[in-house]
């Protein structure tokens, strides 16, 4: 078993640690290894010289991500296994051998033990998108153990994290790893989607929201929809199935309505029944004098770290009032944050005053998460990044 560099951590820093908790802030550490340079795997161990984790050590706040509790080998099998089991509990969601979705997220993070890693599953083509320079460095790892665990039906892996990783030094492109360029189509609950990972955002589309777009297909049958930040226009097409009267896509993207227009059109979705507007959605909420019978509101993260959580509240707040203000009374409202930073219960808050600032009756209809093939440890309830609601607006 190979020895790894240490890193001590001061006394009383290790309490969560000892409860699984996959970071070590910079705040906690005593003291660190001469040698250890960022992307090193580290052994953390108490201020008495007592073995903790094993992590791949990083120069910003999270100083440590843990992926390994137990002294352990670390070596291309370790890694190997832990992508076996990732892809065993898509498995066991029905995800990896179906014929109506054939696009997953196969690697979550610290959710499946991989902190700084994810992977997703486009129809034979794998993405992989790194955080630290850890994983980064595995990448050709874990291409050849996707070859090995896909076999004829994977047709090419493509890295995607020059974006994830410009804040780190280094050079990053983006490129393929295995196989040559693909264009992507998707199957999703039935739906069809075209997926450009080279040039979308993330790694080319929202699996996320896999389960809560079923809601809008359930809810949308002769209602007037508002998908705002439709981006690929996946929650217009799931209304538009459920039998939608009328469908506006927004986005500030010319490309994103181009993407949406293309996804209808995949659909065999009429175009009669749906509007396209390359416009802010902020803007648009403020400006429109349009009446809806649903809205679906899934913006951008508004806070990507704490220090700017009060201004994302005050755009949430903003947002979610305009949206109300446009809703017939007894409307739905379908609101997003995937904010990693705003918690459930500050987010649900944000929308009371939301709900207080437009004058409006509000009752909760659903509470909303990430797809199951995005698992939370719980030990690390941070991973739970996506929040949702569905509202009815009185």
């Amino acid at each position: 078993m190979s020895a790894f560099p240490k890193i001590f951590l001061k006394p009383g820093k290790e309490a969560a640690v000892r409860r699984n908790h996959p970071w070590i802030f910079s705040g906690a550490i005593d003291r660190v290894a001469a040698s250890v340079a960022a992307g090193d795997i580290v052994e953390v161990v108490s201020s008495r010289n007592e073995f903790l984790t094993l992590g791949h050590f990083a120069s910003g706040s999270i100083a440590v991500k843990n992926f390994e509790f137990a002294k352990s080998s670390i070596d291309e099998t370790y890694w190997k296994t832990r992508l076996e089991q990732a892809f065993a509990l898509r498995k066991k969601l029905m995800l990896t051998d179906n014929n109506l979705t054939n696009a997953y997220r196969l690697v979550f993070s610290e959710g499946d033990g991989l902190p700084g890693l994810m992977i997703d599953y486009y129809n034979g083509v794998a993405v992989i998108q790194t955080h630290t320079l850890g994983m980064h460095r595995l990448r050709t790892v874990f291409s050849t153990a996707l070859q090995e665990m896909y076999g004829k039906n994977l047709k090419a892996v493509y890295d995607k994290s020059s974006e994830t990783m410009k804040s780190l030094p280094g050079d990053f492109a983006d490129g393929y790893l295995y196989g040559t360029p693909q264009s992507g189509e998707i199957l999703e609950i039935g739906h069809k989607f075209g997926i450009d990972w080279e040039k979308g955002q993330k790694t080319g589309f929202f699996l996320d929201q896999r389960t809560n777009r079923m809601f809008a297909q359930y809810y949308g049958k002769d209602r007037k929809v508002l998908n705002a930040f439709c981006y690929t226009g996946a929650f217009s097409v799931y209304a538009l199935k459920g039998g939608a009267s009328m469908v506006h896509s927004v986005d500030s993207s010319r490309q994103a309505i181009d993407w949406t227009e293309e996804n209808l059109v995949l659909n065999g979705l009429e175009p009669d029944r749906h509007r396209s507007f390359v416009a802010d959605a902020k803007r648009w909420l403020t400006e429109t004098e349009e009446k809806y019978d649903m809205m679906i509101l899934d913006p951008p993260a508004f806070a990507k770290t704490h220090a700017v959580t009060n201004n994302a509240l005050h755009a949430y707040i903003h947002l979610n009032a305009q949206a109300m203000k446009h809703l017939v009374p007894g409307g739905l409202l379908f609101t997003f944050s995937c904010s990693q930073a705003i918690g459930r219960e500050v987010f649900q808050s944000a929308i009371l005053s939301a709900g207080l600032e437009a004058g409006k009756r509000v009752r909760i209809l659903h509470r909303l998460s990430q797809g199951p093939d995005h698992p939370v440890s719980i030990y690390h309830p941070e991973g739970e990044y996506l929040k949702g609601l569905i509202l009815e607006i009185i």
